[in-house]
């Protein structure tokens, strides 16, 4: 799973969870607050970023540093991933390594503020412990020696429903979050737009658009790179986020995949044309690869991917009653003014481009 989350491998149109208590118990969507937890901000803060090579972290950046804030990134030590913006400093720090996350980091300086966009970048159970858990209680660690007073985490709306891998390495670090001594702002977001995008092209050279069963098993409200960032910046300075899980989507109602394909043919100005991918074909995927995986490990990390396939053509990316286990369009909170089909309508008209990276589902 990305920094800002998703997964390679599927040509569907599947929300990315890009990227999220305790294992296997629901947590409360908020907790109260108590007023030795919250921090007295100076606004602007300088602010220690996590995961700014990627998409949701480029614009977190971006807005970090437009409103005025002091912001240095840590970025994992690995090839590429260059940062698409100019005037932050940035640190090279192995996230595996507490000494470095101390000593290259934070380096005994003081910071007000960790924003973590920072993610595995497939979801696979390994990079996902690594990234996703380990990664983030040895920054937690570090930040809480350094005095920072608010970490604000951008987790994901799917680890409501943990039956992979990576959603309970998510959970696992929430746990820790909400355990610690500091004030803390989780994030769990929606859909993005980059992974409901992956069939633009397609479309656009004539192909139908794919969907799972009849396209209307799932729903979710999607939101920008833009909308998001403003949203986890905010955290900062509006107390009504301190302390508490904030489940948010984009503006307008929630959306199916069929919808999705609908939108786009009209602004292509072209008849619907849907091909339907049968769920049973999914299943015999994730069955026989998760067969192999007991002869061969090896394959181990397919059928994770495979589950994780399955997982988004069947759960909703919404806010999940905990009373009746079912999805919740209208209580799940929106924000911001871009919508999903604005965007594909600036990509239909090439006034945009598609950033997808290592972390699209397509």
């Amino acid at each position: 799973m990305a920094s800002d989350g998703g997964f390679t491998g599927l040509e569907t149109g599947l929300p990315a969870c890009d990227a999220e208590m305790s294992l296997g118990r629901e947590q409360p969507e908020q907790e109260n607050m108590t007023a030795d937890r919250l921090p007295r901000p100076r606004i602007p803060v300088r602010v220690c970023l996590l995961g700014a090579t990627g998409t949701i972290g480029r614009a977190t950046l971006r807005t970090l540093m437009r409103r005025g804030h002091e912001v240095v990134c840590f970025a994992r030590r690995r090839p590429g991933g260059a940062l698409a913006v100019d005037g932050p400093e940035i640190r090279l720090v192995d996230m595996g390594d507490p000494v470095s996350i101390a000593l290259d980091g934070f380096r005994g300086e003081r910071f007000d503020a960790v924003v973590s966009c920072m993610a595995s970048r497939t979801g696979a159970p390994r990079d996902a412990w690594a990234v996703d858990h380990r990664a983030h209680v040895n920054v937690l660690a570090a930040a809480q020696r350094a005095g920072v007073g608010h970490f604000v985490l951008l987790s994901a709306i799917c680890v409501q429903k943990p039956l992979l891998g990576f959603q309970h390495a998510k959970l696992a670090f929430e746990a820790a979050l909400i355990a610690a001594d500091l004030t803390y702002s989780i994030v769990r977001p929606t859909a993005f737009f980059k992974s409901l995008s992956g069939q633009v092209e397609r479309v656009k050279r004539g192909k139908p658009f794919l969907v799972f069963h009849d396209g209307t098993l799932t729903a979710c409200k999607p939101i920008s790179n833009d909308d998001l960032a403003d949203y986890l910046a905010d955290c900062l300075a509006d107390d009504r986020r301190w302390n508490h899980v904030l489940p948010i989507g984009g503006p307008g109602e929630a959306i199916t995949p069929r919808q999705q394909g609908e939108a786009l043919f009209a602004l292509l100005g072209r008849k619907p044309r849907f091909r339907h991918v049968p769920l049973a074909l999914l299943d015999g995927v994730v069955g026989a690869l998760s067969a192999a995986a007991r002869l061969a490990p090896s394959l181990s990390e397919k059928a994770e991917l495979a589950r994780i396939g399955r997982y988004y053509a069947t759960e909703s990316m919404l806010v999940l009653n905990p009373a009746t286990r079912r999805y919740d369009a209208a209580a799940t909170p929106s924000t911001g003014t871009e919508t999903l089909f604005d965007f594909y309508q600036r990509l239909v008209d090439g006034r945009t481009a598609l950033e997808r990276g290592d972390h699209a589902v397509f």
